[in-house]
């Protein structure tokens, strides 16, 4: 050999690992794919469990202020648990990335995506299982989804993927493209990764709710652990 790489392997980048690490879907589609879940949770959780959010910790907060104001149709006991649980989540997923530096961006995210499918297929056969008003089960799909997505946001974040460092919300998403558009300041008039990740979150959302008003909640559950288990076994290190 003489060092040189063959003219069909892909450049080697420091900051995916190496060739090894680039094989698979890219993170974008990836990411994106998740934030149609987020959307798809947040439906099964509000619409399914009472009025809270295990994805979108702003709503919550805000929920959490309805609540404790008295305001019919919220809990705060539900809302605090996820807020609780999604603070858990976060804080073992920037552990694990403390710890675990050393594993390219694909480890990384193969990792916390093979832990999140796992947690929604649990919360999945909860609900199938129990009725889902039951007071068990509303607080095991809460502590399940919520932790989950506090794990998976930890590991964005360390993932740095320019235009999608979060999975749950878009309120800076859309600040972004109103402010950077031609009727804000013209730096980036056009951004398809924010403008995607909008209509992602929009999409799983109407998924969300059509699944959750027509079936049991385990089916969208359900879907939300296999997407991330596919993503698990596909998912590469490539923006």
């Amino acid at each position: 050999m003489t060092g040189t790489e063959h003219p069909t392997e892909p450049p080697r980048d420091p900051q995916t690992g190496g060739q090894h690490d680039a094989r698979g879907l890219r993170l974008v589609p990836a990411l994106l794919a998740l934030t149609a879940m987020s959307g798809l949770i947040d439906a099964v959780t509000y619409l399914g469990l009472g009025h809270v959010f295990t994805a979108n910790m702003t709503g919550n907060v805000v929920v959490l202020g309805f609540a404790a104001a008295g305001a019919p149709g919220f809990s705060v006991p539900h809302t605090a648990a996820s807020l609780v649980c999604f603070l858990l989540g976060a804080a073992t997923g920037g552990r694990a990335t403390r710890h675990m530096g050393a594993l390219s961006r694909r480890g990384l995210a193969r990792m916390t995506l093979g832990v999140e499918a796992l947690l929604l297929a649990a919360a999945a056969a909860v609900a199938a299982a129990t009725p889902d008003d039951a007071p068990a089960t509303v607080y095991t799909i809460i502590a399940l989804t919520a932790f989950a997505m506090g794990l998976r946001n930890a590991t964005v974040r360390k993932l740095a993927v320019r235009g999608l460092t979060t999975t749950t919300v878009v309120t800076m998403t859309l600040t972004g493209l109103a402010a950077d558009s031609w009727a804000g300041d013209g730096t980036r008039p056009r951004s398809p990764r924010r403008t995607a990740s909008v209509a992602a979150m929009f999409t799983g959302a109407v998924l969300g709710a059509v699944l959750v008003l027509h079936h049991d909640l385990a089916v969208p559950l359900l879907l939300a652990a296999a997407t991330s288990a596919v993503l698990t076994f596909t998912v590469s290190g490539r923006d």
